[in-house]
């Protein structure tokens, strides 16, 4: 047999005695069985006894390389522990593959709990001091920069920015915390000293678990007072974070190879759309949201001060104000002028607002009602920014930027966008409270009625469906078409209830301002804080029967009625009677469950496929491989097309109904002016007198 060497089985040295590692006790055991084996043959022993001794070094050579085999005795040390064979040293997630080779820990990395920061650019990450102490980038002595390495190892290796090391080209290092004078330290061309992370150095920051490329992307590091990494708010989306106690990994590019990669490949302004939809990943979010919607609202108004003050926060801004919207009696500015100063001169586009659906009675109420954006030649003319327009949406103007401006245009707006709102809001304040969910008298009895009317409605169903009485859906029994029904007309209720307390609500409503411009909420929570809370379902039915025949003690037998089967009429706002608190945290829970199940399936599933297609790539005749250099694809992606690169594009024909087709295409001698509408009228007088003839002949024709 083939002995490993140390290396493979170290032993460690436990005080006066030494610990041998478990694969060295198996031959060491082996070697002890197998001499015994040798002495029973010398001394001539008994067949039998010999087969005995032979089965036991068969027994130790087979618990060497597994020691789970299935009907066989485990292997054990004196203390009753088994032992770890070679199997077990390889296989799973802890194991030599898993664990250590594909994936192992890293030296120059640091991890610690995140925090927002909207006065950070997108693409920066605020680094605690201590973490920049600690983290250090082998700089090389040059003739340029002798002068900046003198200083940091002067400053030493406790104050920043400072050095820890001096390498030496023969390999040595000098560790400058056990040196007494940093001033007496040399330096030499070629050598290396290992200096604090600094402003600027490329990092990777990484939030697990990783799901994409976009898990993993580069930053430029900004050393900051505080404990925190902190990064701007709009690059949350990509990593899936959020501020609720996550804590995100952060790698220090050790080479100007590696800095480089990262600038020109994966640092964060090129990483805004995703080749999966072809759409940005990174967007305004949140309370900058939400400001930009009621900052580009027709009726926002500034003066100097607070105009000029604003603009303060852009970098980029060159002291000139544009001519003010209102002149007299005082100069006003508006959001939508300031706003458009952060827009190249070149861009145009258009796009419908949140809000156009809402106040849109007809055509000439829909242009008047600030609904659809407007931005020509950089200037925003109408329109309210919101979701739609600076969101994650194709198409968006963050995606248009990032396309015809580049990564670096895109990144100055979406950084300086957020610096300037926020500014904004400052002056401006938003809160939110119980004031904006209380519903007037009216719209509540319009909801109890509303609610009233649809219980009455489920027990007509049901004397229906007593009596045989109930249309039977196709392929259903006549139980499964009377739930179908039930949760159909109940669904139904909570909607109207919904738009009823919703109406009673206008803009003014802060609740509604977030949803307006796509920050938080939905209509369905507006819904259900005022209005009610609706049907809960467990696995797509009804709250089934817990108890014998009820759903719970406190309902009679036999009871399928709306509310002993999990129709929860109160709002949030109303409070839950504890039947309907039961219920709803059924439903809570299954959602729970799910989560925590699909988590682990997705896991896995996504763990199998990586491992299948890490070796795919894409080769220079254009083909896709694997590592066995098979051909996966002729061209990638059967168009060979990047999918970041992607743009929708909407063709005007697909939006035609059929007149407006005929009014545009149509050219025959039946339409008016015989679709020749530019010939002088008498060439168009004799072509109609000669189609009339021509007609003429056609009717007199024999048959």
């Amino acid at each position: 047999m083939a002995v490993p060497p140390p290396a493979i089985r170290p032993s460690i040295a436990m005080g006066a005695a030494r610990s041998e590692d478990d694969i060295t006790a198996k031959f060491v055991e082996i070697i002890k069985v197998n001499n015994m084996v040798k002495t029973q043959v010398e001394a001539g022993a008994g067949e039998h006894i010999v087969m005995e001794f032979s089965k036991l070094l068969q027994w130790h050579i087979f618990t060497l390389s597994d020691n789970n085999i299935i009907g066989v005795p485990q292997a054990q040390t004196k203390s009753k522990r088994p032992l770890k064979s070679i199997r077990e040293r390889l296989k799973s997630k802890e194991g030599r593959l898993r664990g250590t080779l594909m994936g192992k820990r890293v030296d120059y990395c640091a991890r610690s709990v995140i925090g927002g920061d909207p006065n950070l650019n997108t693409e920066q990450v605020g680094v605690p001091r201590s973490i920049a102490l600690n983290l250090t980038f082998p700089e090389r002595v040059t003739p340029h920069n002798m002068e900046k390495m003198k200083k940091l190892v002067k400053n030493g290796p406790t104050t920043w920015p400072g050095a820890r090391y001096v390498v030496r080209d023969d390999g040595s290092r000098v560790d400058l915390r056990f040196v007494s004078d940093l001033s007496l330290v040399e330096l030499r061309l070629g050598w290396r000293v290992e200096r604090h992370m600094l402003d600027g150095d490329y990092v990777i920051f990484n939030r697990q678990p990783s799901l994409h490329k976009m898990s993993m992307m580069g930053h430029r590091a900004k050393v900051m007072p505080f404990s925190t990494l902190r990064f701007n708010l709009s690059v949350t989306p990509p990593y899936n974070a959020d501020f609720d106690g996550d804590e995100m990994n952060l790698h220090l590019a050790q080479s100007h190879e590696t800095r480089s990669e990262i600038k020109h490949l994966m640092l964060n302004p090129r990483m805004l759309t995703s080749p999966q939809g072809n759409k940005p990943v990174m967007a305004m979010v949140q309370d900058s949201l939400l400001a930009v919607a009621k900052y580009t609202k027709r009726d926002t108004f500034m003066e100097k001060d607070i105009a000029m003050n604003i603009l303060m926060w852009v970098p980029h801004w060159d002291g000139t104000l544009p001519t003010p919207a209102i002149l007299k009696p005082k100069e006003m500015w508006t959001g939508k002028q300031l706003f458009s100063l952060l827009l190249p001169n070149t861009l145009s586009m258009q796009r419908e607002s949140a809000i156009a659906s809402k106040n849109k009675k007809d055509e000439k109420d829909f242009a008047a009602s600030d609904c659809k954006v407007v931005i020509q030649n950089g200037q925003l003319l109408s329109g309210i920014v919101c979701k739609k327009t600076v969101g994650s949406s194709s198409g968006s103007l963050l995606h248009l930027l990032w396309l015809d401006g580049g990564p670096e245009v895109c990144r100055d707006f979406l950084s300086f966008i957020q610096k300037m709102v926020n500014q904004w809001l400052t002056h401006n304040g938003f809160s939110c409270g119980v004031a904006d969910i209380i519903a007037n008298d009216e719209t509540l009895l319009s909801v109890e009625k509303t609610l009233k009317q649809a219980k009455a409605e489920v027990r007509n169903i049901l004397a229906d469906a007593q009596r045989g009485k109930l249309e039977t859906q196709p392929g259903k029994t006549m139980y499964q078409s009377f739930e179908a029904k039930v949760n159909q007309r109940l669904n139904a209720a909570r909607e109207d209830a919904g738009n009823i307390g919703s109406s009673s609500l206008d803009e003014r409503n802060n609740i509604i301002s977030m949803v307006n411009a796509g920050s938080k909420g939905s209509p369905i929570n507006i819904a259900q804080i005022i209005a009610c809370v609706g049907q809960q379902n467990v696995e797509g039915s009804r709250i089934r029967y817990g108890f014998n025949d009820r759903t719970l003690p406190h309902f009679t037998k036999d009871d399928y009625g709306a509310e002993s089967r999990g129709f929860v009429e109160n709002s949030y706002l109303a409070g839950l009677t504890p039947q309907e608190v039961w219920m709803h945290a059924m439903g809570g829970r299954e959602g729970v469950i799910d989560t925590a199940c699909k988590t682990s399936e997705t896991g896995y599933i996504q763990r199998r496929l990586v491992k299948s297609m890490e070796t795919l790539r894409c080769h220079y005749d254009g083909t896709s491989r694997n590592g066995a250099n098979d051909i996966i694809q002729f061209l990638y992606g059967e168009d060979g097309m990047d999918g970041v690169l992607i743009e929708d594009q909407t063709l005007e024909i697909m939006t035609y109904d059929n007149q407006s087709m005929e009014r545009t295409f149509r050219h025959d001698y039946h339409s008016e002016n015989y679709g020749l509408p530019w010939l002088p009228p008498e060439v168009l007088e004799k072509i109609k007198s000669s189609a009339e003839e021509q007609v003429k002949r056609e009717q007199t024709k024999p048959v």
